[in-house]
């Protein structure tokens, strides 16, 4: 058994042996056949080995790098191209730092399949005897050469961003677009240039360049926008208006040129420029015609028939109006926008809270409640006229409950345009000639009327000194107990307010009797039980009127006297009222008054002689001074 077995191994253990003695006889041929090459090129360059295409087989490395150096100019004589659209620059590479090391690159051919371990040096060596095996030169390359080269180059090619910009030149448009900002990558472009010189090649080496976009680049449509803004005047108009009505405005194209906006608006790393008309400079404008477009709402007027005891309407309500500036602003930019020329202002309406077909019943007028007389005997007809045309502004007036009224609010605008008249008035501490003297007759008459009404007084003013006509009695004789119950206006620095602190509507009506010389004010509503009562001090510590004051009036002619201002004298008053209700006292208050002496002043012409004499003959400017 034994011997069958050894006899059925031995023909595998004869094929291992021949496999194995294949293999190390194929070894041994390999290493006889490199050590048989090598010790034939024993010092020489293998077959088929070149540098930069220079054949330098057989060739010791001396021979070598004394052939490569006298065949390779490349350094000299090659040329590196750059290029930036059709600019381009030519230069060696030399010029760009570039030294060729011939012994290096003789010494990197001869080391050309003699190193990479057996089958490495054994590759190395077939493929160059093959197919020919080019080695890289080895090159010196000074960047900093280089380096100052691109820089030259830099200076042509770099181009700072610049943003697209847009002005008004008069009523032109102008616009420029944007550019892009350029700047070329030295250190990029720097190893591009390594690779192509070690080429050993003429080559165009690309410039790497950085471009940067302006934030806005292009803004034709926003001056397209800016054209159609300023390519004919603008109107600006009062929605669904009225005859009476104000308007319309137009501003011609120089102003709006003068008002046009151009606006960058920030967005991250982007921007959007923005035309209309300036806001702060339309803002400005729209305020200004907010004044008289803007219209309160009007109640209607009445007036109480005594013998019905029912209102009757004098004067239709009307709708108020007010104008939304911020809307009107983004309105008329986005007309403008649309190429139109013609906006309406955004305006609101307001209604009115009372109409001509209320009644007394649902108002809670039902009964005259206060009525108050004053007296202006020996009034010029320009004072009487002021009087007429003041207190005709006031007839029918309804008052809120709980409202604070104000003379201020409708009889802001005393004007010769509105029917007043130049009349005696008292401003800066003198009696001259303005418009509207006399209108002080009617605050009177309503302050009195508020004060036996039993109504707060929340603003009152007395005059500077004591005025005959509101100290007047029915006969026209004065009566000292109506010092201190006065009450002066000059709009809009001194007013006068009372408050109808009822839950019913006041209805006021005013009478002026020109031949009697009277004015009487009326107060209609409902009681609610309330009554008055008073107590004055009468004028004391009272002082002697100032000495007369004599002046020259270039209009008056010689020997010509004219009393422009009348004396008075001061005194203090104190005036106490208290307002019952459902017999208690509902609340009290008091009225305190200083007047100052005043002077009587009296012009007179020039050249006129004596003054004072001549005024004590004629018997003026009473009382004279000794």
């Amino acid at each position: 058994m034994m011997n069958s077995l050894e006899f059925r191994r031995s023909p595998v253990k004869q094929a291992f042996a021949a496999l194995l003695g294949g293999t190390i006889l194929f070894f041994a041929v390999i290493i006889i056949w490199m050590l048989g090459y090598q010790l034939a090129y024993a010092g020489r360059i293998f077959p088929g080995v070149s540098v930069a295409g220079v054949d330098l087989s057989g060739l010791s490395p001396n021979d070598a790098a004394v052939k490569l150096s006298q065949t390779l100019s490349f350094p000299i004589t090659g040329k590196v191209l750059f290029r930036d659209g059709e600019r381009v620059w030519l230069a060696s590479p030399a010029e760009l730092g570039m030294v060729f090391d011939p012994t290096a690159s003789a010494l990197a051919a001869y080391n050309h399949g003699r190193k990479g371990g057996l089958f490495g040096a054994l590759s190395g060596q077939i493929s160059a005897r093959g197919l020919g095996a080019d080695v890289s030169p080895v090159v010196l390359f000074d960047q900093r050469v280089a380096y100052n080269y691109l820089q030259n180059i830099t200076t042509q090619v770099n181009q700072s961003v610049v943003e697209a910009s847009l002005r008004v030149e008069g009523t032109n448009v102008v616009s420029e677009p944007g550019r892009l900002g350029r700047a070329l990558n030295l250190d990029a472009t720097l190893i591009y240039l390594g690779a192509q010189l070690q080429t050993f090649r003429d080559g165009e080496v690309p410039l790497v360049i950085q471009e940067t976009s302006p934030r806005l680049m292009d803004v034709s449509s926003q001056a397209e926008a800016a054209r159609r803004i300023l390519s004919q005047p603008l109107t600006i108009t009062i929605p669904n208006s009225r005859e009476g009505d104000p308007g319309p405005w137009v501003y011609d194209i120089p102003v709006l040129a003068n008002m046009l906006s151009v606006e960058v608006v920030e967005n991250g790393n982007t921007a959007e420029m923005r035309v209309g008309l300036d806001p702060n400079a339309l803002r400005r404008t729209l305020n200004d015609l907010k004044v008289v477009v803007d219209r309160n709402p009007q109640n209607a007027r009445f007036v109480f028939n005594d013998e019905t005891g029912q209102i009757e309407p004098i004067a239709a309500s009307s709708i108020g109006r007010v104008m939304d500036v911020e809307a009107s602003i983004v309105t008329i930019n986005d007309t403008l926008l649309r190429g139109e020329h013609t906006v309406s202002l955004a305006v609101s309406e307001q209604q009115p809270v009372v109409v001509d077909t209320a009644t007394g019943t649902q108002l809670g007028v039902t009964q005259l409640i206060s009525e108050q007389t004053t007296y202006f005997y020996g009034s010029s007809a320009s004072r009487i006229q002021n009087i007429v045309a003041a207190a005709d502004q006031f007839h029918g007036v309804l008052v809120a409950p709980g409202e604070i009224f104000s003379m201020a609010n409708i009889l802001s605008d005393i004007s010769l345009e509105n029917g007043f008249a130049e009349a005696l008035i008292i401003y800066g501490g003198r009696t001259i000639k303005g418009v509207g003297g006399g209108v002080c007759q009617v605050s009177t008459t309503l302050f009195r009327t508020v004060f036996f009404g039993g109504f707060p007084v929340v603003e009152r003013y007395s005059h500077s000194y004591r005025v005959t006509y509101y100290e007047m009695d029915r006969s026209g004789a004065k009566d000292a107990r109506l010092a201190g119950l006065d009450a002066a206006v000059f709009f809009p620095l001194v007013d006068f307010k009372f408050q109808n602190d009822t839950p019913y509507w006041l209805l006021m009506e005013t009478y002026v009797n020109v031949q009697a010389r009277t004015i009487t004010w009326k107060f209609y509503s409902t009681s609610d039980g309330r009554s008055v009562t008073w107590d004055t001090t009468g004028p004391y510590n009272t002082v002697p009127p100032k000495p007369t004051v004599f002046e020259e009036n270039p209009e008056l002619k010689e020997g010509e006297l004219e009393q422009v201002d009348y004396s008075a004298e001061g005194a203090d008053v104190s005036v106490s009222r208290s307002v019952w209700r459902n017999g208690q006292i509902y609340f009290s208050d008091e009225f305190r008054t200083y007047y100052q002496p005043w002077s009587a002043v009296c012009q007179y012409g020039p050249g006129t002689e004596d003054p004072r004499r001549l005024a004590k003959k004629n018997q003026m400017c009473a009382p004279l001074d000794s």
